[in-house]
């Protein structure tokens, strides 16, 4: 009988496993004593965006979180469960959004086709057009906008971190942590940095800089 491609997974996963242990025997012993990883990765739940496989990390060296688009939003507990678990228990020093080009939550908000629940989620990222409608607008290649569109909505995410209450908690513990904004190119695996760098609450608004949180 052909391999069913689920009893393959099984299969692979114990090939990995052989393979890890051939190069460290001791791989999964160390592994079992704890993870401390320096690095929080926001990243697209797109499939093709694979958080360890893109920057060459190992298990145990990247925390991750993942959802449509890379959306910070300050009201998703999934996703502030993680960061504070990530800020102040693994106390990692970087936080990574990464967004990618060609991405599908992206485009979708920047029509208007209804596609289902998914609709209240795409509504955060419609948000971040209007923001920037006038930047968008602007640009006549469809597919320069769109690109354009990752990027910021990117960076939008970046400063959706910095404002909350739990990275700013963080800089008022004068505790290390740097908030970093890039996008992948899955037509090429190569990782732009969009030099949006975040160490301190000092590059936000007035209105969103808390005083006195620790």
């Amino acid at each position: 009988m052909k391999q069913s491609f689920y009893a393959s997974l099984l299969d692979n996963n114990k090939q990995w496993v052989e393979e890890e242990l051939k190069k460290d025997p001791e791989f999964f012993k160390k592994l079992k004593d704890g993870q401390n990883p320096p690095i929080l990765w926001i990243g697209c739940a797109d499939s093709r965006v694979p958080a360890n496989q893109i920057i060459g990390a190992n298990p145990g060296e990247i925390f991750v979180h993942r959802n449509i688009a890379n959306m910070v939003v300050h009201t998703d507990m999934n996703m502030l469960s993680v960061l504070d678990y990530a800020v102040n228990v693994l106390k990692v020093r970087h936080v990574i959004v990464c967004g990618h080009y060609g991405c599908g939550g992206v485009k979708t908000a920047m029509e208007n086709t209804s596609v289902g629940l998914i609709d209240n989620w795409i509504r955060h990222i419609k948000d971040v057009y209007r923001f920037n409608r006038e930047e968008l607008v602007a640009i006549e290649d469809p597919k320069e906008r769109f690109d354009r569109f990752v990027e910021i909505n990117i960076r939008e995410q970046v400063y959706n971190l910095a404002k909350s209450s739990i990275v700013q908690a963080a800089w008022g513990r004068d505790q290390f942590l740097e908030i970093h904004g890039w996008v992948y190119g899955v037509e090429n695996g190569l990782i732009k940095d969009l030099d949006i760098n975040i160490e301190n609450n000092k590059e936000l608004s007035d209105v969103y800089q808390l005083n006195g949180i620790y």
